[in-house]
C-alpha cells in the first residue's frame, strides 16, 4: 500500500501534506481502493473556513458515499476544478492528480496531532 511520508493522515483516510502555510488535503489510496470507482467530488467553495475534525465535503462513487474531513482549521483557497470533470482522478492518482483542496493553514501545528505515515500504516494493515 502506498502511504507517502512526506504527508500527514486522518483515521478517515484523508492525507494533507504542509508546505509553509498551505496545506492539500486529499483522500488515500485505500480510501479510494474501498469506494472503487469515483462518480462525483463536492468541494467547499473558495473562502470556506474548515474546522479541524469536521466535513468539508463528500466523495461518492459507486459503492458508496463518504464525507471528507480536514486536520486542520483554515481557509480554503484553491480546488481541484480537474476533479469536475475527471473524478477518476482520485482513484488514478489519489496523492498527485486526486488532490481536493488547499488550504491556508491557521495554526500548523495542527498537523503535529495527525497520524503519521506509520501510524497510519498501522491503521490500515490491522
Amino acid at each position: 500500500m502506498n502511504v507517502p511520508t512526506d504527508r500527514r493522515y486522518l483515521k478517515s483516510h484523508e492525507w494533507h501534506l504542509l508546505r509553509g502555510d498551505e496545506c492539500t488535503i486529499g483522500i488515500t489510496q485505500f480510501a479510494a481502493d474501498e469506494l472503487t470507482d469515483v462518480t462525483y467530488v463536492d468541494l467547499p467553495a473558495i473562502g470556506k473556513k474548515l474546522t479541524a475534525g469536521k466535513p468539508f465535503g463528500v466523495v461518492e462513487s459507486v459503492k458508496a458515499t463518504s464525507d471528507l474531513y480536514s486536520g486542520v482549521d483554515g481557509e480554503v483557497i484553491a480546488l481541484n476544478t480537474e476533479l469536475n470533470d475527471h473524478p477518476e482522478y482520485v482513484n488514478e492518482s489519489p496523492f498527485e492528480k486526486g488532490w481536493m483542496i488547499r488550504v491556508r493553514v491557521s495554526n500548523p501545528s495542527q498537523l503535529d496531532a495527525l497520524l503519521t505515515p506509520a501510524a497510519y500504516t498501522g491503521t490500515i494493515t490491522h
